[in-house]
């Protein structure tokens, strides 16, 4: 007996899709498997024997409005095709919900592995484990020196007063899933509002840039950049705030998410902050407030998650104990903002 398909993913369905918008692409009947290790939308590998794809969708319930956009994310995988920024290559685009009961998205199977702990990463060495750490860093230049308008992204977002908005989306974000009392989130958030800095000219940003989010191959070469989901246009900074903000031990035992700093080789916050802007030509002076933005839109992220989990609505292992994370986010970047400073390891 076959075993049950995971939920929000019906292979028979899924199928008779690809049957009719590319035929000849599967050859025996489907099966699907969830894919761990994703905390928002939803991730299956799905074979038909022989060849492999994934498929991605927003999670089964509360789905907050453009936070799990599929379009955006196969329109921008599919603008980056042929530039030095790997992605895997989209098959198609779905936004009839009749089918799965959400709009997704199948892309291409590529082989890799994600690192999504210290822990993990220590398997490598220290001498791999930097130079993985670097690749990541130099994958994210790349992304940043892509120019919008020549791969059609153009129009990607509105970069004009973006860090402000985006001060806001994730404070309505946080209002919207908002079912207990957090000490601080709010002062994190006022404190982020009286002391925007000045944002450099507008990249494509990835809006989650992490080794969790990557393919690394056996040479530690970057295969691959995934879960596109916060993509748009805006201040790259706040990609490297969020890279800094997982290069910093967040001293949480057990925890279901987790930085990877404390792995032997990994390279020091300020580190990988030198290396960018020398490898960008951008201003860097101001890293201190994009990572304690990095810092509450994770506890606001997380806090998201928690609240699913409370209503019975996120699939997956580890949610029981996401929600304990959340006053521990708020606190770094409290911390990071009021002291202005960054570990140098």
């Amino acid at each position: 007996m076959s075993p049950a398909p995971p939920p929000g993913l019906d292979p028979e369905r899924l199928r008779a899709l690809l049957d009719r918008e590319r035929p000849g692409l599967a050859g025996g009947p489907l099966s699907a498997r969830l894919i761990e290790g994703g905390r928002s939308n939803l991730t299956y590998a799905v074979t038909d024997g022989t060849a492999r794809w994934v498929v991605r969708r927003p999670p089964l319930g509360h789905v907050l409005a453009t936070a799990h956009d599929m379009r955006r994310e196969h329109r921008v995988i599919s603008a980056l095709r042929g530039t030095p920024v790997p992605v895997p290559a989209p098959v198609l685009l779905c936004e009839d919900e009749a089918v799965l009961g959400a709009p997704f998205y199948v892309m291409e199977y590529v082989d890799g592995t994600p690192y999504r702990s210290a822990a993990e990463l220590a398997g490598l060495g220290p001498g791999r484990t930097r130079e993985a750490v670097l690749n990541l860093l130099d994958t994210m230049v790349d992304l940043h020196a892509v120019d919008p308008a020549a791969v059609g992204l153009g129009d990607f977002g509105r970069p004009e007063g973006f860090l402000e908005r985006q001060l806001r989306r994730w404070g309505k974000q946080l209002d919207a899933s908002r079912g207990r009392a957090l000490a601080g989130i709010d002062d994190l958030h006022s404190a982020l509002g009286r002391d925007l800095p000045a944002s450099p000219a507008p990249t494509v940003v990835h809006g989650d840039f992490r080794l969790d989010n990557v393919l690394l191959g056996p040479d530690d070469a970057v295969r691959a950049v995934l879960d596109w989901e916060m993509s748009t246009l805006g201040d790259p900074l706040t990609d490297l705030g969020l890279l800094v903000m997982y290069s910093t031990e967040l001293q949480v035992p057990h925890s279901p998410v987790s930085t990877t700093a404390a792995a032997p080789g990994h390279p020091s916050p300020a580190e990988l902050v030198r290396r960018y802007a020398d490898r960008s030509g951008r201003d860097t002076s101001a890293v201190a407030w994009y990572t304690a933005f990095a810092w509450f839109k994770l506890a606001v992220i997380l806090e998201g998650i928690h609240y699913r989990y409370t209503l019975g609505q996120t699939v997956g292992a580890g949610f029981d104990r996401i929600g304990d994370l959340v006053p521990a986010f708020i606190e770094h970047g409290l911390t990071t903002l009021r002291t202005r400073t960054l570990q140098e390891g």
